[in-house]
């Protein structure tokens, strides 16, 4: 018998990636008229007939993603602006895609188990997980039991598992960087939690520049919040009075460490250069104005929401950070030309 047409070859043969051809055998509107004709002309002359497998997603499913976070709900909407961006960014599209959005959480007793059986019951074509925990079983789980499923965030521990990350160490390390450009000698830095792949990747980022330039590492750990942010603050200045910069692991301890600077006499940026991550909206009123190292959280959701439709390749993606400089890391006066 002659071997059954593939993907693949209706793909090679349109002169397009797999993903590209697949879009189009599925019905999206997201490729070009000309590519389309070419993908179409392929299946023809193959004779290419999709199997109801790879036609499930879009026609014969729930036409629903889950988007789930394993994360206490008051983190997710309330106090970390992080997770807003990714649920905009994934509902954009899945709204485009012509899907439905069913937001899930595991906080609650018998939460893993609760997600688990409503995806594998096929309640959902596939499951967005927004964790920011790179140990976190679910993922792992879902895919064993053959669920479409991509993470937010690089897991701690290898993994073939699709999944979109910001550069986080990138980013810490513009940020000290860019303090040492400022003439800022003694840094330090308010980590955040090392059960969270952002704030192991911003420790190491910040670690790895110091160490770069033979200098001694100054850490406290936070939790991510202000008030974690606050005594931090109180015990950096504590152990090393010296301290003329900190860079803080997210903008919320940054807004906790000012105030803890302004009690103990220091003037930002005079005394002490601050530098946050994330570029919250408060980053540009705080007093000085904050820099900052912004995230793309919203193509961050889009990007996930692309790949558990099958719409873009499923892959591990890490996307870039940007510093945003504002008065808060103004250089000392003794290194002004």
């Amino acid at each position: 018998m002659r071997a059954r047409p593939t993907l693949e070859k209706v793909a090679a043969r349109a002169g397009v990636s797999r993903a590209t051809a697949s879009r189009v055998v599925n019905g999206s509107t997201r490729v070009a008229p000309q590519i389309r004709e070419a993908v179409n002309r392929a299946v023809e002359e193959l004779g290419y007939v999709p199997n109801q497998a790879a036609r499930s997603l879009v026609t014969q499913r729930a036409d629903s993603i889950a988007l789930v976070f394993p994360e206490p709900a008051t983190r997710v909407f309330s106090d970390d602006p992080t997770f807003a961006g990714i649920i905009r960014g994934v509902s954009m599209e899945i709204e485009e895609a012509d899907k439905q959005l069913v937001l899930m959480l595991t906080g609650m007793t018998g939460g893993y188990q609760r997600v688990e059986r409503y995806a594998t019951n096929g309640h959902v074509d596939g499951v967005v997980i927004a964790s920011m925990h790179g140990t976190d079983p679910l993922p792992g789980i879902l895919a064993r039991r053959g669920v479409p499923v991509v993470c937010s965030g690089r897991p701690t521990v290898p993994s073939s598992l699709p999944y979109v990350d910001m550069d986080n160490a990138g980013g810490a390390e513009r940020a000290v960087r860019h303090l040492m450009e400022r003439g800022r000698r003694r840094i330090a830095t308010i980590a955040g939690p090392q059960d969270m792949i952002a704030g192991i990747d911003r420790l190491n980022g910040y670690r790895a520049v110091l160490r770069d330039s033979d200098r001694r590492s100054i850490v406290a750990v936070g939790d991510f919040t202000r008030e974690s942010g606050t005594s931090a603050m109180r015990q950096l200045l504590a152990d090393d009075p010296e301290i003329d910069a900190v860079f803080v692991a997210n903008d919320m301890m940054a807004l906790g460490a000012l105030p803890a600077l302004r009690q103990a006499g220091r003037r930002v940026p005079d005394d002490v250069a601050v530098v946050g991550f994330d570029d919250i909206p408060a980053a540009s009123y705080t007093e000085p104005p904050l820099t900052t190292v912004r995230q793309p959280t919203v193509e961050m959701g889009r990007r996930l929401a692309r790949m558990v439709l099958d719409l873009e390749e499923k892959a591990q993606v890490m996307l870039p950070t940007e510093l945003v400089v504002r008065e808060s890391t103004a250089a000392k006066a003794s290194t002004v030309s």
